[in-house]
């Protein structure tokens, strides 16, 4: 009796093991379905968006600025090289993805912005560099987040003052934005 039972068990253990890799292979597949849909989902609030594109929009920046500063150049020069190369590229990927939307009338605007936080950025940056005396690339890295936040405040009250304001943090439904 014990030999059937052992012999029972062995062939259920041999059919659950046959079937465990296809359980598993439909499992992974319908989450791997359930994670794009929610990733695309996700990524249709604005506010997300701008999260991403302003953390690629930070990384150029920096990138810029970073390897200006190992080439040997004084830190405003690379502020404004980076500045000026990002005001191009910020202004194309936050257009076009984040607000979706790319009218020529409010890059004017948004250099604008970038003025004033490139004027904001140096002063940090000559308060870390020349009076407390931080290391150049360490005080690049410590004013990027509140400059990015000045960056996100004045572009939201000037640059994209007139996009449809109900969408700008929460949902926006595909086809009913003005700006898509």
């Amino acid at each position: 009796m014990i030999e059937k039972l052992a012999k029972g068990l062995s062939t259920v253990k041999t059919q659950v093991s046959s079937q465990i890799p296809e359980i598993t292979a439909k499992s992974a597949e319908a989450n791997s379905s359930a994670l794009c849909a929610f990733l695309r989902r996700f990524w249709e609030i604005r506010l997300f968006r701008f999260f991403v594109i302003g953390a690629v929009n930070t990384l150029f920046s920096y990138l810029i600025y970073a390897g200006a500063i190992l080439i040997g150049m004084h830190y405003t020069l690379a502020t404004l090289i980076s500045t000026v190369l990002g005001i191009i590229f910020n202004f194309f990927t936050t257009g076009k993805v984040v607000f979706r939307s790319l009218e020529g009338r409010r890059f004017f605007l948004f250099m604008l912005v970038y003025a004033v936080t490139y004027v904001v950025n140096i002063l940090l940056l000559r308060l870390l560099v020349d009076v407390i005396h931080i290391n150049k690339l360490i005080a690049g890295a410590l004013v990027t987040l509140p400059v990015a936040l000045l960056s996100y405040y004045l572009n939201a009250r000037w640059t994209f003052r007139g996009v449809d304001s109900r969408s700008n943090l929460i949902y926006e439904e595909t086809g009913n934005d003005a700006n898509a």
